[in-house]
């Protein structure tokens, strides 16, 4: 069996720390992250398009999650952890090659769930929402 190395997120924005791999996969780089707030820019290149020529609306809602991740992470006590339990995406246009700029919220947050948004943006034109519903696990 591996061993899964935990990241600490806010090591990443506060540090430099190298992110988890799905940061890297992803190509999300995480500019901001403090009271419920997170910001970061997504570098789409071919990797992350489809037939049609676009990217794949998953890698957007991927892209959305992560920041959501660093939003409530900031909100966090040591020790705590947390899930996606629900994932709604609405795409308002396309996303081509270049950067995306990714910005996530905590709407609310209570002692089990919290509520996050996300949008998402590309030459200034708003390419996506997403709202999660985030479990709080605690210690």
């Amino acid at each position: 069996m591996v061993e899964l190395k935990k990241v600490d997120l806010m090591e990443v924005v506060r540090e430099g720390a190298t992110p988890p791999n799905c940061d890297l996969t992803l190509q999300i780089e995480t500019t901001f992250a403090e009271d419920g707030v997170s910001r970061g820019v997504w570098t789409v290149d071919e990797k992350f398009i489809n037939g049609n020529g676009v990217s794949m609306g998953g890698y957007l809602a991927s892209a959305a999650d992560i920041m959501m991740a660093y939003a409530v992470v900031s909100k966090l006590q040591p020790g705590q952890t947390f899930a996606s339990i629900d994932l709604h995406t609405t795409f308002h246009r396309p996303v081509f090659p270049g950067q995306v700029e990714v910005q996530a919220r905590v709407e609310r947050m209570g002692r089990k769930v919290a509520y996050v948004v996300a949008e998402l943006s590309q030459n200034e034109k708003k390419v996506g929402d997403v709202v999660s519903s985030v479990m709080i696990l605690d210690k």
